[in-house]
């Protein structure tokens, strides 16, 4: 039993290093408050969700006021095939520790999912 729990759980940890690391990329862009080209690499899903001048509003309203990011740290990584409210697919939903300068405990919620083209985009961001 324990060699086919193997494979799946290895895969698994690879689809969220990668998503990780697409993530990591997209909040990088983001903290630049380069929100026009958050959209633009933003997944499929999210793009039919939201218009980039609603996306640029909404997060400029929402990151503005925090200030810069002093520290962010990976909490959680969940990999699922299913979320509420969105198709099946394949996603991550991460969560990170992020000290802003003007919001020392915020948690930052990003989902990451495999696109159609086999990379791992940013389909929701939301920050508490």
């Amino acid at each position: 039993m324990f060699l086919l729990i193997a494979p799946f759980a290895l895969a698994q940890d690879n689809k969220t290093a990668a998503a990780q690391k697409g993530a990591e990329n997209w909040l990088a862009i983001t903290d630049k408050a380069d929100y026009a080209g958050s959209y633009d690499r933003a997944s499929a899903m999210f793009k039919a969700a939201v218009t980039k001048d609603d996306w640029v509003q909404k997060i400029r309203a929402a990151r503005g006021p925090l200030g810069k990011v002093e520290s962010r740290k990976l909490q959680s990584a969940q990999y699922t095939k299913s979320l509420p409210g969105a198709p099946d697919g394949e996603y991550v939903v991460m969560q990170y520790e992020t000290s802003f300068e003007n919001k020392k405990a915020a948690v930052e919620t990003i989902v990451p999912m495999l696109d159609k083209d086999g990379q791992w985009r940013v389909s929701g961001y939301f920050i508490k």
